[in-house]
């Protein structure tokens, strides 16, 4: 990579940029030379008598072109362009986005801080409070969890009382904060290879009462106690300390197919919800924290 990060690079961006425009020009001049004789022509001619006339661009077109050749120069003197060059005014966008932040903050800090001083219960209940947690939730959250809250393969749903780590104002914000990593290792060794594998995914199938293979549930309940109870707990009820899914219900992750189970038990689960204390203030948080809360317990968003 140092090879994208030497000095090198800001030359050729700001040689290729200057000549570029300073081509545009000379072009530009060589193309309006007007000629001695007003009937020039260019050789050119069409259906006999249709000729195409060597004339240069009227003046005011040309001055036109001319005016956007010298806002260029002046707009890469003041601001980034050419390379590392910083500008005359020293503008970059991350200043220009925490000066935005702050004006913001200044003008609606007042009104996060008035709801941040009450209960995240109260404050799901109150419909103020859920428009702004749905601006929140539809610019930090929706990209996974849908616009709705209804999540989509590999992403929970937000709307059900199906929780991997709890569903109490406490859990969710603690979630928010700092964040949530679940894994699941791959089991096809521990549980004995691909009909072990296929043996407690039927097992697996049974706790939910979808249809399974009663043999191979038999075999499968005494691998999945041995090797899974860790975490899902002897009855597959889950685990919300450590995020492990109840097994029991019909709230399904990743798929609740055959196939997508013996996956999972194979090959094993990897999923990251990225933490959000360095993007959102507490009050945005909490604000936040209210409207997931509202969204599991018949909550709709607001206007809807």
């Amino acid at each position: 990579m140092s090879q994208f990060t030497s000095g090198f690079w800001d030359f050729y961006i700001a040689a290729i940029s200057l000549v570029s425009i300073i081509a545009c020009g000379i072009f530009l001049k060589a193309q309006n030379v007007r000629g001695t004789n007003e009937a020039d022509t260019s050789g050119h001619t069409w259906d006999e008598d249709l000729t195409e006339y060597n004339n240069p661009l009227p003046r005011w077109w040309a001055w036109l072109f001319y005016v956007t050749i010298l806002f260029a120069l002046g707009y890469l003197a003041l601001f980034p362009g050419l390379g590392s060059y910083a500008g005359m005014l020293g503008w970059t966008s991350l200043n220009q986005l925490e000066a935005e932040n702050q004006a913001a903050n200044a003008r609606f800090g007042p009104l996060y801080e008035k709801f941040a001083a009450q209960d995240v219960t109260v404050v799901a209940k109150n419909p103020e409070a859920l428009a702004i947690g749905q601006k929140l939730f539809l610019n930090n959250c929706a990209q996974c969890h849908a616009s709705d809250g209804g999540g989509s393969r590999g992403f929970p749903s937000l709307t059900d009382r199906d929780w991997l780590w709890g569903g109490t104002p406490e859990a969710i914000k603690a979630s928010i904060t700092e964040g949530r990593t679940g894994v699941m290792p791959p089991m096809g060794a521990a549980v004995g290879g691909d009909e072990g594998v296929k043996d407690v995914a039927h097992f697996v199938l049974s706790l939910s009462g979808r249809t399974h293979d009663t043999l191979r549930t038999f075999r499968g309940k005494a691998a999945f106690q041995q090797a899974c109870i860790a975490c899902h707990g002897a009855d597959g009820k889950g685990n919300q300390q450590l995020g492990a899914p109840d097994l029991t219900d019909g709230v399904w992750l990743h798929g609740s197919s055959e196939a997508a189970i013996i996956e999972q038990i194979q090959k094993g689960r990897s999923s990251q919800m990225p933490a959000h204390k360095e993007i959102l203030s507490p009050a945005k948080i909490h604000l936040l924290t209210a409207y997931v809360h509202s969204l599991s317990r018949g909550g709709a968003p607001p206007g809807k």
